[in-house]
């Protein structure tokens, strides 16, 4: 089996541009690919996390990888799929941004001077000096607006009003691939099944230009069982950085996933293979719920590595059991929240992660969705005072979120 034919097998691919020749070149390791990434935060999460696995599993192939970061479009902020303007960021941020990344893909990607190592290009080393008049005259009198208008990637604007500003990102992202093309002899884009529009303007656009045929795959988008995004949870965005969701909350993100969606993570997000994955199809009950802790360690150490792998799922068994354990996740009450001596439980669960708001700790509490140890607790009034807490008490909202609190 080619890597061709693995990734249709694992669900990746979704729509093609030349599905022989892409085949053809990929299987054969003759593929220079990019992945474009808009430094809109400074870390990369599980929206990413599809492509970061990709660009690694065409590397193994013998395949190029170009991670894009975009320095430029980053300017602008893509609005495929949004129903508002982005935030504008300030050069200095998005500088940052971009720098926060590449850490982050050593994990999943080898940087070098080989012929299949990485590369990282920053389209702002083009995109920022560009002449307006001269850029409309080479490449704008390429694109049609009745064409554009129509695209996937501006619909949800379109209804809201789509300003200018925006209506220039798919010239620019196409813009990219002509450059790369040029500059890095890159022949082929990937990206999310949202981007397709932004995509195959690239390609015309290199036809256009230099009579060249270049190609474009999108990858199937990372949904649910309900056709809902994965990677987010009630308090944001699952990130790759330690700092903004730790390995123990990333562990157990994939841990907990509906019992429909563990097979198709396993073979969308695993470097398992198929086969070992095949077995597990049939898997319930208990076995599920193996499986389950075999994504989630399998992940973890992909992101983290294999000694924070390790802990989560050890912190996860020790959770589940009632016991404490070192590697749990851990708040310390702040002397700021002790009054009179005692920490109400609702600010604990506020401060802690484990509620949204003191309106959402306090329904949680009365309805009975809050433990305490062993002890379920029901009095929104709780509290308990540094003796109480120096030995550290596991506090759990629902059976999926746990913490251990220390006074």
């Amino acid at each position: 089996m080619g890597i061709y034919e693995e990734l249709i097998e694992r669900g990746l691919i979704a729509q093609v541009t030349d599905e022989e020749e892409i085949r053809k070149m990929v299987n054969e390791g003759k593929a220079t690919f990019y992945i474009g990434f808009d430094p809109t935060a400074d870390s990369l999460h599980v929206g990413h996390f599809m492509a970061l696995c990709l660009m690694k599993r065409l590397q193994m192939a013998g395949n190029k990888p170009v991670a894009l970061v975009g320095g430029g479009t980053g300017m602008i902020g893509d609005p495929s799929g949004r129903t508002d303007l982005r935030k504008m960021m300030t050069v200095e941020t998005i500088q940052h941004n971009c720098d926060c990344f590449r850490k982050q893909m050593d994990r999943f990607i080898h940087f070098g001077t080989e012929k299949s190592d990485a590369i990282m290009v920053n389209n702002a080393d083009w995109l920022l000096n560009l002449n307006y008049i001269e850029f409309l005259r080479d490449i704008g009198v390429h694109f049609s607006v009745n064409k554009m208008l129509a695209a996937r990637c501006y619909e949800n604007r379109m209804e809201q009003g789509l300003t200018f500003f925006e209506f220039n990102y798919m010239i620019m992202q196409a813009y990219d691939f002509y450059r790369l093309y040029q500059d890095y002899g890159c022949n082929m884009q990937f990206g999310g099944d949202d981007q397709w529009s932004n995509m195959l303007a690239g390609t015309e656009l290199i036809r256009k230009k230099l009579g060249k045929d270049a190609h474009a795959m999108t990858i199937t988008l990372l949904l649910n069982s309900e056709g809902k995004k994965m990677g987010k949870t009630a308090s944001g965005a699952v990130w790759l950085d330690p700092e903004k969701t730790t390995p123990y909350e990333f562990y157990q993100y994939w841990r907990n996933i509906d019992d429909a969606d563990v097979i198709k993570c396993l073979k969308m997000l695993t470097f398992l293979p198929l086969e070992e994955i095949r077995q597990m199809e049939n898997w319930e009950g208990a076995e599920l719920n193996r499986a389950k802790e075999i994504l989630a360690h399998e992940l973890t150490e992909l992101v983290h590595g294999r000694e924070e792998a390790d802990k989560a799922e050890a912190a996860a068994k020790a959770v589940f059991s009632g016991a404490a354990s070192e590697n749990m996740p851990t708040y310390e009450v702040a002397d700021a929240d002790y009054t009179d001596g005692k920490a109400d439980l609702i600010t604990i669960l506020v401060n802690a992660g484990l509620c949204t708001s003191r309106g959402d700790a306090r329904r949680n509490v009365e309805q009975g969705g809050v433990t305490v140890g062993e002890e379920k607790i029901t009095d929104a009034k709780t509290a308990y005072t540094k003796e109480q807490l120096a030995g550290g008490l596991i506090v759990r909202r629902g059976k999926k979120k746990f913490v251990r609190v220390i006074g």
